[in-house]
């Protein structure tokens, strides 16, 4: 419970005062002050590389600050660690899920503190409270269900659910509309309402200033570092917000004057492939994408998209059909020679497809081109080529980092994925299969990714366009398809669809309607 203030109201639940973090070469947090009340959603806005996960890592106890003070609830606090954090009410979601696969929801939650009924484990009583603890906030978590079964949104659920079932009464979220669909963010957003009306407090990390406009109680925003607004929901825009964390206006996604030639550079025919579980995950698909073309495909998560992405890149083999790149069938070609042919690869998921962590960042440069200039010479590595070539991404790419040979974990999101950018665009690719490529970035990034999309594209670059923003899709997109239960449904014309329109063919509506 909130102690209360000499004048008798409740004490800030969270209390940040001057707290500044600095690792070499990089001051990654500099006089931070920010003020929650308890009860509300607090949002913290600010570009990738702001400070925003740090701030949130010191105030979890999993990072020390070098200066400044920590209150939780009235009350001064220092943190050595999370178990720190944990024993006085505080629980983060992190942006990346750490949920074991192979263990249930129930063995995930209880994971590190086991519940014990004698000398046995009390998996009963565990069960019966993680039941009670969904049924109050309308998480709709299956404790008996493999995470590995669970969709992305339920994931996140049951990442709440963990540390509500620690006892945590302020909660950090981390970017947790970053790999939502709308569906789920509107279902998230309903769990929080529910969190708030119980009287917890939430730290909401977001770039998504709609998202956060229609959900925050309080904003607060940094840039650089360090804070420098704090606004109420009702007083501001999302333009004055894209403002003041990047300097500049809110980017818009546009493609502008047409480069679509007839030349097919990707063509895709009937092309059909059967999941683990027997049924057809994707069924008879058939596009092409033109020299200069952007191809967008819109779709709710899990209807085929990443399916198709990995029989594109040769990752799947399908069960028929055909894939032809220029003139040559490249069906069965491997992924290897694929790249070597020209195809670029942007996947969706950065940390589990995209770059090695814990390599640096020349290294993640030669990932997936090992076999072509400048990262070979022969059957051999070229270290000084990969080196200079990675000079050169983060120079045009505006990737933020103190040099190229940190570890790619020491780099933001956004950074990370620019990183990504670059080195897809590397070496005059003829296609480009660009998976959900702005996801998890912010307004600044994102307009940096877009400007090099639509620069190779006026170069003749062929692109498909896999993406959950609809804004996005039909702002970068020549031409438009939905895909809805492995099947290419509705083409549209992204001069005059909506995203009311692409959200009733995704979910089958228009066709339930006809």
């Amino acid at each position: 419970m909130a102690t209360e203030l000499p004048g008798g109201d409740p004490a800030l639940a969270v209390e940040l005062s001057g707290i500044t973090k600095r690792f070499p070469g990089v001051v990654a947090n500099s006089d931070v002050n920010i003020a929650v009340r308890p009860g509300t959603v607090h949002a913290l806005v600010g570009e990738n590389g702001a400070g925003k996960s740090t701030l949130m890592k010191i105030l979890y106890g999993m990072q020390q600050p070098d200066e400044g003070t920590i209150a939780v609830n009235g009350e001064p606090v220092r943190f050595h660690s999370p178990a720190d954090a944990i024993r006085v009410g505080i629980g983060m979601v992190h942006q990346h899920f750490m949920l074991a696969d192979n263990l249930t929801v129930l063995e995930n939650v209880v994971l590190g503190g086991e519940p014990r009924k004698g000398v046995g484990l009390d998996f009963a009583g565990a069960r019966k409270r993680i039941k009670e603890i969904s049924d109050a906030y309308g998480l709709g978590v299956r404790p008996d269900k493999l995470v590995d079964e669970l969709g992305v949104g339920e994931r996140q659920r049951v990442e709440i659910l963990k540390v509500l079932y620690r006892g945590a009464r302020i909660l950090i979220l981390d970017e947790p509309t970053a790999v939502l669909v709308p569906q789920e963010v509107d279902e998230l957003f309903g769990n929080l309402r529910d969190l708030k009306a119980e009287g917890l407090t939430i730290l909401f990390i977001s770039h998504k200033l709609d998202e956060v406009l229609s959900v925050a109680d309080d904003i607060t925003v940094m840039r650089r570092g360090t804070t420098v607004a704090s606004v109420s929901p009702e007083e501001t825009t999302a333009r004055k917000l894209a403002e003041l964390m990047v300097g500049s206006a809110l980017p818009v996604p546009e493609l502008r004057e047409s480069t679509v030639t007839d030349v097919p550079v990707l063509t895709v025919e009937n092309l059909t492939l059967t999941g683990a579980d027997g049924r057809k995950v994707l069924d008879d698909i058939s596009f092409t994408i033109h020299a200069g073309e952007v191809l967008g495909i819109a779709g709710v998560e899990g209807n085929g998209q990443a399916e198709l992405v990995e029989a594109l890149m040769g990752i799947r083999k399908p069960d028929s059909g055909t894939v032809r790149l220029h003139d040559d069938d490249i069906t069965r070609m491997p992924t290897r020679e694929r790249r070597e042919a020209g195809m670029g690869y942007i996947p969706e998921d950065r940390h589990r497809q995209g770059v090695l962590l814990e390599a640096t960042l020349w290294e993640n440069r030669v990932l997936g081109h090992q076999t072509v200039k400048p990262n070979a010479r022969g059957a051999l590595i070229d270290r000084r080529g990969a080196r200079a070539d990675t000079a050169r991404i983060v120079s045009e790419y505006d990737v933020r980092t103190p040099g190229i040979d940190v570890n790619a974990s020491a780099l933001s999101g956004g950074n990370q994925q620019k990183l990504i950018v670059g080195r897809e665009m590397s070496g005059n690719p003829v296609v480009l299969i660009a998976s959900h490529p702005t996801r998890g970035v912010d307004v600044g990034a994102q307009a940096a990714i877009w400007d090099h999309i639509r620069r190779a594209r006026a170069e003749q670059l062929a692109v498909l366009l896999i993406s959950a923003d609809l804004d996005e899709l039909i702002g970068m997109s020549d031409s438009l398809a939905v895909i809805l239960r492995g099947r290419l449904v509705a083409e549209h014309d992204p001069a005059t669809v909506t995203p009311q329109d692409l959200g009733s063919a995704m979910t089958g509506a228009g066709r339930d309607a006809e």
